[in-house]
């Protein structure tokens, strides 16, 4: 989408701004945005939603200003998923918000499905764009992460390496519903040391990933065939975080494992409620899915 639109003061009560696709150029003022709203995106974020053509990325610009963002990610053109709403504190009221979500949806008409995970904020605006409730979503946080003590399973998780990715690729794509081989080989290669999986039987059956954060260290996604193996992979993913500070997201359908995230020391800081519009064919297993990767990557 190449196309520039330009919001007229009469329309707005306000200058005139510019609403276009965001350019790489225009990460510096998208992490002013986030960074002053307290979200964990880093650089490298912004990058990864920003750079590749098939994502539909954009801006609102005021007197060379970024003052307004929203992205979709393009899930090998099954699922489009929504993220990073942001205004400039100075302009809200103005429909900016609104004016984004519009032009955005216009332009994901040909997915199956569209999602997103929203904030209780956001929630509300986004029933009136027709999205729907699926489940839940903790944010929980632990400001300093103590070593983990578990000794259930003499399973020990293999450190990621390059021969695992197509089928680390392949799982994830059953599990969460849609192929995301592009997220996947993002945090894969970006970050190859915070990731990990589970092998039984020659076959891989669960793995974690994870990321660097502005806040904190961001763990997550965690896929695997039950909550023992969720945890095991949790463990060695934490014990590499030792003293620092990590955010996780887990569906609310995963008592246990809050539980004892509870009991290492993590506590809840809001929720997200995971939304779809039009359909949802492609709910994957949630079951399964024991973290996400983070609301704005699904």
């Amino acid at each position: 989408m190449n196309k520039f639109y330009t919001v007229d003061k009469n329309y707005m009560g306000q200058p005139t701004f510019i609403l276009r696709p965001m350019q790489e150029t225009d990460i510096k003022g998208a992490m002013k945005l986030s960074t002053d709203a307290g979200w964990n995106q880093t650089e490298k974020d912004w990058k990864f939603l920003t750079v590749n053509p098939e994502n539909i990325c954009l801006t609102a610009e005021h007197n060379q200003k970024i003052i307004a963002t929203t992205t979709a990610i393009n899930y090998s053109n099954q699922v489009s998923w929504i993220g990073m709403v942001l205004v400039d504190k100075e302009y809200r009221g103005h429909r900016l918000s609104k004016i984004l979500l519009t032009t955005i949806l216009e332009k994901l008409n040909v997915f199956i499905s569209v999602k997103l995970d929203a904030t209780p904020e956001g929630q509300p605006v986004y029933k009136k764009f027709d999205f729907k409730d699926e489940y839940l979503i903790a944010r929980m946080v632990n400001t300093s992460v103590k070593r983990v003590i578990f000794n259930e399973d003499d399973l020990l998780p293999e450190p990621f390496q390059p021969q695992h990715l197509q089928e680390i690729i392949a799982l994830d794509e059953y599990i969460f519903g849609a192929n995301r081989s592009i997220l996947i080989q993002f945090l894969l290669s970006e970050y190859p040391g915070k990731s990990w999986l589970i092998n039984r039987n020659n076959r891989i059956t669960g793995f974690v990933s994870g990321r660097d954060g502005v806040n904190y260290h961001q763990v997550g996604p965690v896929i695997a065939s039950a909550t023992i193996d969720a945890k095991i992979l949790l463990t060695k993913a934490l014990n590499h975080l030792t003293d620092q500070p990590v955010v996780v997201d887990v569906p609310y359908d995963k008592i246990e494992l809050i539980s004892w995230l509870n009991t290492i020391g993590f506590t809840k800081q809001r929720h997200f409620t995971r939304m779809y519009k039009k359909e949802n064919p492609l709910p994957g297993i949630p079951g399964e899915q024991y973290l996400i990767c983070g609301p704005e990557f699904g």
